[in-house]
C-alpha cells in the first residue's frame, strides 16, 4: 500500500514536518507499505484558481499540466494524507487552493447534466492532521472543530465518497503538548493501513 503525505507549512524545520516525516516513518515501521511526501510549499505549487482550472471545470478544456500531475500522484495512493498547521480555524491558503484545483470535475467527482452527483474517490482513503496552537478548550467553546469537521471531513471528502479514516487536531503547540505530537502521528502511521485506530491522548482528548 501506498501513502500519499501532502504537507503545506513553508518552514522545513516546523512541527508540521516534524509530524509529516513522523507519519511515514510510521507507515514504513508498519511493513510493506510506501509513502511520498508532497511538500507543496517547497515545491512552489501555485494555489490560485485561473481561467485555466474554470474552463477545465466546465469540461472546456484539458486540465493544467501541474494538476494532471497532482491528479496522477494521489491516483498512486492507496491513501492521502494531509497534515498541515491551522490557520484562522481553516486549511492554510496553500493547501485549500491545493484542494481547489485538484479535485476537479470529472476527476474527485462529476455532475452529470440531470444534475445527479457521481462520487470518484471511492477507492481512497484519508487521514487528516491539523495542528493548532490554541487549546482544545478554545475550539469547543466556540465550535471551531465542528465547524472544520463539517467544512473539511464532510464538505470534501464526503462530497466526493473518500473514505476517512481519521482525522486528527494536535492542538496546545504552544504548550507541553507539542512533544507529545510527533510520536502521536508515528502512531498513526503505523495504523494507517490496518483496520484498527490507535488509542492517542492527544490534547484535543484531554
Amino acid at each position: 500500500m501506498h501513502a500519499l503525505i501532502v504537507v503545506s507549512h513553508p518552514d522545513s524545520q516546523s512541527l508540521t514536518h516534524a509530524v509529516a516525516q513522523a507519519f511515514a516513518k510510521g507507515v514504513a515501521a508498519s511493513g510493506g507499505h510506501s509513502t511520498e511526501i508532497a511538500d507543496i510549499a517547497a515545491e512552489g505549487f501555485d494555489p490560485a484558481f485561473n481561467q485555466h482550472d474554470r474552463s477545465a471545470y466546465f469540461l472546456q478544456a484539458p486540465l493544467p499540466s501541474d494538476i494532471v500531475r497532482e491528479q496522477a500522484r494521489v491516483d498512486r495512493a492507496d491513501a492521502l494524507v494531509l497534515v498541515y498547521p491551522i490557520y484562522w480555524w481553516s486549511f492554510p491558503g496553500q493547501l485549500k487552493g491545493w484542494i481547489d484545483r485538484v479535485f476537479t470535475n470529472g476527476w474527485a467527482y462529476e455532475e452529470t447534466p440531470d444534475g445527479k452527483l457521481i462520487k470518484r474517490l471511492g477507492h481512497l482513503a484519508v487521514h487528516l492532521i491539523g495542528i493548532g496552537g490554541a487549546h482544545a478548550r478554545t475550539y469547543d467553546r466556540h465550535g471551531y472543530a465542528q465547524a472544520m469537521r463539517t467544512q473539511i471531513d464532510h464538505g470534501i471528502f464526503d462530497f466526493c465518497g473518500a473514505r476517512l479514516v481519521s482525522s486528527q487536531f494536535l492542538l496546545d503547540v504552544n504548550g507541553q503538548a507539542a512533544a507529545s505530537h510527533v510520536g502521536t502521528a508515528q502512531a498513526l502511521g503505523a495504523a494507517a493501513f490496518t483496520s484498527r485506530t490507535p488509542t492517542l491522548v492527544t490534547e484535543e482528548a484531554r
